[in-house]
């Protein structure tokens, strides 16, 4: 994945030449100085970039072009310093196709109380030129973010960071490939949905490669690179002794490597971000991939198993909006439930695939039979999660519009050992709490597979969903059943 610090945010101020050259001057110096400030500051992880006081209707739309036209730009932040007449931004903001953060602030953080004059309230009127800017983003129901306080606040800058790290990830889907290998798990619902629209909406495509393609590159893989992946396995987990080189498994390990090794020349070779298996279509391997889509995932490969092209998607795009933060993201699954009065709690899991950036100290890699997919027994990683908040997140078809329904939670330490699960797994319990969260995800027609997250909270997500206009459920501490309903009732109604 890239770095985030190569992508920029362009800074765009808006005013006009009615206060004269003296003030335009502070205006530019002011803009600047905030811009740099912005983009010293560490928690914005991409380049803020200061662009000229824009005037005139001619230089919004020269700038907003510019802005489309930047791969590096993913998105604008704009404030009126003074009153920007906001018809003159019509045209420019017409065909902007970057996100939008619209930052409602002020140079000064004060007011000058002894010595506040005509000319400083002349200099000072982002308190009026926001809402000005603001009308004609309502108005032309523009989606954007609206982040009001102190620019240098803490609260300011979290959300910038927030919005910024979302438009990241927005722009990493521009153009973005995903390859399927084989087609969904037959007669599964969720997992399908509408490619074409995908691709208009998100601007990321979903194709399919037979599996005797990715074979093809997998049996191409030469017997030095096998010793070096083997090798790395034994430095980075807890390998199991009969997986050992010597030992009787060991040749399963090569064969995880190998299908490992083929996959990542497959990916980068396509330029792919993300891919899908299912067990029901593996022709040519000799196990189901494991370990090998655990650590691609881990290099921030998106990934949905069974076909579900739409979870891979989302996991590379929470993948690119983490990146730096401590924690990870990784595939998930809704497996089993606790009902234990007072306890109750979920316990996530796949048949392999769960990411080890997630792991709550070192993974063990392990080999044992999976029971489905008709192949060898295959390797895989496995691990415990760390207690503490974290989040799961699902991208669903409803036929007229993709929804993202989000469910905050709370990983469990698990209070047993797990000897006989040998699959990396996490204990949570959702909010509000098991029963209302459990059946608010039912009613929104929410996924068993999901992107789960350490780093991530709510906004993130909700930012991500503003921009690529989808609709955005929320399961939380203060979800109530009755108003839940009611939401999802009345967002029916409003996209017929």
């Amino acid at each position: 994945m890239k770095d985030l610090k190569e992508l920029e945010v362009w800074f765009i101020t808006g005013s006009q030449h009615l206060y004269g050259e003296e003030t335009l001057k502070l205006v530019a110096d002011h803009s600047m100085e905030i811009a740099q400030s912005l983009d010293k500051d560490g928690k914005i992880p991409v380049k803020v970039v200061f662009k000229p006081t824009v005037t005139t209707p001619d230089k919004i739309y020269e700038l907003i072009q510019q802005a489309n036209s930047d791969s590096n730009c993913v998105g604008i932040i704009a404030w009126m310093h003074t009153f920007s007449p906001a018809k003159m931004w019509i045209r420019g903001l017409n065909i902007l196709n970057k996100p939008l953060l619209h930052l409602h602030t002020q140079f000064n953080r004060d007011i000058p109380w002894s010595e506040i004059d005509m000319n400083f309230m002349n200099l000072n009127q982002s308190a009026h030129g926001d809402r000005e800017f603001g009308f004609i983003a309502s108005r032309m129901r523009l989606k954007r973010k609206v982040v009001t306080g102190y620019w240098k606040d803490d609260s300011v800058l979290e959300q910038i960071n927030t919005w910024s790290r979302a438009a990241a990830a927005w722009n990493d889907w521009q153009g973005a490939k995903f390859v399927r290998f084989g087609d969904n798990m037959r007669q599964v619902a969720v997992t399908e949905g509408d490619k074409v629209e995908a691709e208009m909406q998100f601007g990321y495509s979903v194709n399919t490669h037979g599996v005797g393609d990715l074979v093809e590159t997998i049996n191409k893989v030469s017997e030095e690179d096998l010793d070096a992946l083997c090798e790395e396995y034994a430095a980075n987990y807890v390998l199991a002794d009969s997986l050992k080189k010597g030992n009787e498994r060991h040749a399963s390990l090569r064969d995880a490597a190998k299908i490992e090794i083929g996959l990542r020349t497959f990916l980068k070779e396509g330029n792919y971000k993300g891919f899908t298996d299912t067990f029901e279509d593996l022709h040519g391997l000799q196990q189901l991939p494991g370990i090998a889509v655990q650590r691609l995932m881990a290099e921030g490969y998106g990934f949905g198993a069974e076909g579900d092209w739409k979870t891979a998607a989302l996991v590379r795009a929470m993948k690119v909006m983490a990146t730096g933060l401590k924690g990870g993201n990784s595939f998930m699954e809704d497996y089993t439930y606790h009902f234990e009065p007072n306890n109750k709690m979920v316990l996530g899991a796949h048949m392999l695939e769960i990411c080890e950036s997630i792991a709550d100290g070192k993974p063990s890699c392990e080999i044992h039979p999976l029971g489905i997919g008709g192949k060898e027994d295959p390797v895989r990683l496995v691990f415990d999660v760390a207690a503490g908040p974290a989040l799961n997140a699902s991208i669903i078809d409803m036929g007229n519009r993709f929804r993202l329904l989000v469910n905050e939670v709370e990983a469990i330490k698990p209070p047993h050992p797990l000897p006989n699960l040998p699959v990396a797994r996490v204990l949570w319990k959702p909010y509000p709490d098991m029963q209302s969260g459990c059946t608010a995800w039912i009613l929104a027609g929410g996924a068993h597979h999901t992107c789960y997250s350490q780093n991530l909270n709510r906004e993130y997500l909700e930012d991500f969903a503003t921009i690529a206009g989808l609709e955005f459920i929320l399961i939380s501490k203060q979800t109530n059943m009755y108003d839940f309903k009611n939401e999802l009732r009345w967002n029916e109604l409003s996209t017929r």
